[in-house]
Order: C-alpha cells, then sequence, then structure tokens
C-alpha cells in the first residue's frame, strides 16, 4: 500500500457557492468533476455562502463562510452593526480551524481578485485574505484556480486583494488581463498560467436539431448597476440598460421572433418581470435555470443568444451558439476575442437599441460560419484545460501524481 493511498489528502473548496449564482456553481461544479476523475481517493468539503444548497446539489460536506448570517444585508441598526463586528473577529477563527483540517484549498475560478461589480472590503476579499493568511500559516496549499481579477482602485479592497494573491501557492487566471491586472497591482506573477475559465471543462449537451422555421433568440439579462466606480451614476446605468434590452425585445417580437429570457443570478428575476411587464407577448418566455446545464440546454435550442453575465457567454460559446455580448466589463471582450466573436460586443453601460440591433443582424447573418469557428475555439479550450489540471495534480498532489493507478 502507498502512503497515498494510506492517507488520503483532505481537499477543501471554497467561495461565495450555492448562493444562488449560477456561474460560481459551475466553476465547483468542474473542480469536483477533476478531483472525482484524477483524485478518487480526495475527501472533499466547502466552506461557502450556501451550505444546504452545496451539499444538496455536489452531496458534500459544507460549512458556512460567515458566522453572522446577515454578513450580505445592510446593517444600519447599533444591533447589526455590533454583530458584524464581531462576526468579523469570529471569522478569524473559524476560518483558520477550517483551513487546518485541510491539505489543500481550491477557490474554483469566478472573479475572487476583481471588483467589477459592487464590493465591499470586509465583504468577501476580507474573507478571501483569511483564507489565504490562514493557509500561509498553518501549511495549508491554497490555490487560486482560473479565477478573474481586474485591477482595483479601492484602497482597502485593493489591499486586500493583493495580499490574498500574494499568500496563495498556486495561481492560475481565465484570461491574460487578469494576470495583468495583478502584476500592476504588485503581484509577481512570473509563474502564473492563463487557463480557459473551469465551464469550458463541463459537459456539453448535444445540439439540437436544424428546423426550417427560425428558433428562438434567448436574451440572458442582469440586474446591472454598474461596478464599484459607479455608484454614483449607478440607477442611470440600470435604467439605460433596462430600457435599450426593452427596446431591443419589442423589435424582435414585432418580427414574429420568440425571445426567451434567462437569468445567471436569483436577484436577475426583477429585470425578467420588468421586461414581461413592458412587453406584453406571448413571443416572449422565461426560463428558470437552476445550473449552467439549464443553460445551455436552453442555448443549444436557440438560434442565436444575447448575453451580459459572463457564464451566461460562456454557456453560449461552450455549445456554439452565436452570442452578442453586452459587455459590463473587460473580462467579457476578452472572452469574446479569444473565442473568435470580437467584433460583436457591446456596452452595457450605454445600450444603444439601435447599434444593438444593428450587430444583431450581422451576428445573424454570419451564425454559420461563426458556429465553425467556435467548434475549433472550443477543441483548444478543452485541450488547455486538460493541461491545467495535470498541472494542478503535479503543483498540489506532489505525492499522489506519480502514485500507481489501482487496477479497475
Amino acid at each position: 500500500m502507498t502512503a497515498a493511498d494510506a492517507t488520503p489528502v483532505r481537499v477543501g473548496v471554497f467561495g461565495l457557492l450555492g448562493s444562488g449564482n449560477l456561474g460560481n456553481d459551475g466553476s465547483l461544479q468542474a473542480v469536483l468533476g477533476y478531483l472525482r476523475a484524477e483524485h478518487p481517493e480526495a475527501v472533499v468539503d466547502a466552506f461557502c455562502g450556501g451550505p444546504e444548497a452545496v451539499t444538496a446539489r455536489f452531496g458534500i460536506p459544507a460549512t458556512r463562510m460567515h458566522w453572522n448570517r446577515a454578513e450580505y444585508r445592510t446593517a444600519s441598526r447599533v444591533g447589526s452593526i455590533a454583530a458584524k463586528g464581531l462576526g468579523k473577529l469570529v471569522d478569524v477563527f473559524r476560518t483558520a480551524a477550517w483551513v487546518r483540517r485541510h491539505d489543500v484549498v481550491i477557490v474554483p475560478g469566478m472573479g475572487v481578485l476583481e471588483a467589477t461589480l459592487p464590493l465591499r472590503p470586509w465583504g468577501f476579499p476580507y474573507s478571501l485574505f483569511l483564507l489565504c493568511a490562514s493557509g500561509r500559516l498553518l501549511g495549508t496549499r491554497v490555490a487560486l484556480v482560473s479565477v478573474g481579477a481586474a485591477e482595483i482602485r479601492n484602497r482597502p479592497t485593493r489591499a486586500l486583494v493583493r495580499r490574498s494573491a500574494r499568500l496563495a501557492a498556486y495561481r492560475s487566471y481565465r484570461d491574460a488581463q487578469s494576470r495583468d491586472a495583478m502584476r500592476a497591482m504588485g503581484v509577481d506573477t512570473t509563474r502564473d498560467e492563463v487557463y480557459p475559465d473551469l465551464a469550458f471543462s463541463l459537459p456539453t449537451p448535444p445540439a439540437s436539431a436544424p428546423t426550417e422555421t427560425p428558433g428562438p433568440v434567448c436574451l440572458g439579462v442582469m440586474d446591472f448597476h454598474g461596478g464599484n466606480d459607479d455608484r454614483a451614476r449607478a440607477d442611470e446605468i440600470y435604467r439605460r440598460y433596462l430600457d435599450g434590452t426593452i427596446r431591443f425585445v419589442r423589435t424582435l417580437v414585432e418580427e414574429g421572433r420568440p425571445v426567451r429570457l434567462l437569468t445567471g443570478d436569483q436577484c436577475d428575476l426583477s429585470v425578467v418581470a420588468a421586461i414581461l411587464d413592458a412587453v406584453d407577448s406571448p413571443l416572449v418566455t422565461a426560463a428558470e435555470p437552476a445550473s449552467l446545464a439549464d443553460l445551455m440546454n436552453e442555448m443549444t435550442a436557440a438560434d442565436t443568444v444575447v448575453a451580459v453575465r459572463y457564464h451566461n457567454l460562456i454557456c453560449a460559446l461552450k455549445t456554439g451558439t452565436p452570442v452578442l455580448a453586452l459587455c459590463y466589463a473587460a473580462k467579457s471582450d476578452a472572452l469574446m476575442d479569444r473565442m473568435g466573436l470580437g467584433a460583436y460586443c457591446h456596452p452595457a453601460r450605454e445600450v444603444d437599441a439601435d447599434r444593438l440591433l444593428e450587430q444583431f443582424r450581422d451576428l445573424e447573418k454570419h451564425a454559420a460560419d461563426l458556429r465553425r469557428t467556435l467548434a475549433e475555439r472550443n477543441r483548444i479550450a478543452a485541450e488547455q484545460l486538460a493541461e491545467q489540471f495535470t498541472d494542478l495534480t503535479t503543483t498540489l498532489f506532489p505525492a499522489h501524481a506519480h502514485a500507481p493507478r489501482k487496477a479497475s
């Protein structure tokens, strides 16, 4: 019996998982798939935002990330403010105790090193710092795997994110811009690699059979109010985005095109309701996807997709469905360019319905060529992620990397 057989490796996964964001949970699914295929002996559990949901869906034990259950609610009363402050102190010891029980902790994908959406330094950035600092102090390897990053202006958030990245034992990024952003913030990225988003390793549903009649247009929506630097004009950004989207949907309906509304987070349901209320037509329907697999199933039945959320874009690209991106951050532009659709980007902060329709017409005109391009880019992405998983095994599980496999 080898040492690897005698002592199963203890692996923790960390992040805002099970909290209603389909992209985050898709990244977890991808890492669990890798662990179950390459390290079936590993004992895996999670430290996350929604432990009950993670355990129910993925079948692994899970612990709540925050002692204070109201962590992400606004505190206005003295009692709730005091509870938040106490929670920050308690979480120091809770995080360290959890990290200590593991040989490796993996942060699976997600934009954990960015602030492209509204973010307070003492929220997730603080939690990530506690994780990485505990790992360094206690000898547990912390890996940030195919994560997103962006240069951050807010000084406290920037300091926490930079320190967290420096303390991690392994870092890889989902695009070159993320690595460049960390370098610009003072992190040595010499040994850091760039790989595709982890969701590109998920199974792809079979393509739908072609039909003579036009298929639906899938519209991925988002409760979008800008990012950390847009707080002063958040309402204006949201209104412009929503108005432009509604005009786009109305035009498609007037042409007799069915439109299928898709979400990527529970908070997006308010946008779905606003569109359904403004465009009262049986041609406009809404899906309730519970996973990236559900999103991909919807998109395989579509002729084209228009989407905002990053992982909605990934689902369309992975299924080979031509997609027009409403981009709210550089990561969306980088993704579209990497997959050969860089010409089909539109700014989410400045939605112009006429220009959006013009780009959409061009997308449909070149759909056949774009599907061929996506097939090739998806093949390359799968090969690159296979390389990353090999690299992870070598770096994080050295005692297991060359251990003989048991006969099946």
